[in-house]
């Protein structure tokens, strides 16, 4: 998908919403027995129910991966159900040297047919060129994280000044376009999101951490939003398991619609 088409989406529906399918076999609703084909049923009401509201979804590849054969059989027919507007993200943060990212690279980009993948970016340009070199997808690059271990490597100070992460944003521009390379930019580092936008102005930020993990919708476009938008917010569990009954789907709805309503707001 072209970023003019996103961009498009985003206008049609006046909803930047991502919803992370990223469905634990153990935590369907009752009503379902525990066994993959349970999966494929609740991904497919989930998508339905939301569909109105989202313009993109996004596949945490683990909670398949987990699965065996089977999980990556349905891991496929989930991104066969996405119909062609929508923004597909396989969440599967790879990256590794050359000859193993052009594989990676084709295992999402031609047999999954996805739109985007999530790379880690900490081995530098030969392990993120070949995801690049698919010029009409998206690499979205881990920027700055919204888990606690962040502090570890991600916000750590180097010898100019600069926050590792800020050196990354920086590095990887060069690399790629802000029509092929995203970033991923947790909702919960309130305090750098404006840094984070002053260096790259011009690229979408693929926003996991509101909802469940404690992140503000507001707080995230007050700092990162653009005249494009340039923000896709992911939310997963606040909507896929806003409830436990055989009323889930009618509850994700409820729960999409909310978001995309306050995200109607800046659009």
């Amino acid at each position: 998908m072209q970023k003019a088409e996103l961009i498009q989406q985003i206008h049609a529906k006046k909803s930047f919403l991502c919803v992370g399918l990223d469905t634990d076999l153990y935590k369907l609703p009752k009503h379902y027995a525990p066994t993959p084909d349970s999966i494929l049923d609740f991904n497919k009401k989930i998508i339905e129910a939301t569909l109105p509201f989202a313009v993109s979804y996004k596949i945490n590849t683990a909670f398949y991966e987990a699965l065996g054969k089977i999980g990556w059989e349905i891991l496929h027919a989930t991104f066969e159900m996405l119909p062609a507007e929508v923004f597909k993200i396989a969440d599967a943060k790879r990256g590794d040297i050359g000859n193993t990212s052009n594989l990676y690279a084709r295992a999402f980009f031609e047999q999954m047919k996805v739109d985007a993948l999530t790379v880690a970016p900490y081995m530098g340009y030969d392990s993120i060129a070949p995801f690049l070199a698919y010029s009409e997808k998206w690499t979205i690059l881990l920027g700055l994280t919204s888990n606690a271990g962040a502090a570890d490597f991600e916000l750590q100070k180097l010898e100019n000044g600069d926050f590792l992460y800020e050196n990354v944003i920086k590095k990887a521009q060069s690399w790629g376009n802000p029509s092929q390379l995203m970033f991923v930019v947790g909702a919960t580092q309130k305090a750098h999101l404006q840094a984070l936008r002053a260096l790259a102005p011009d690229s979408f930020f693929l926003v996991p951490g509101v909802g469940a993990q404690g992140g503000e919708l507001a707080s995230v476009v007050e700092a990162a939003l653009t005249a494009e938008i340039g923000l896709l917010i992911n939310s997963s569990r606040q909507i896929i398991y806003a409830d436990s009954s055989e009323n889930f789907a009618a509850a994700a709805a409820q729960e999409a619609q909310k978001l995309q309503m306050e995200m109607a707001k800046f659009i």
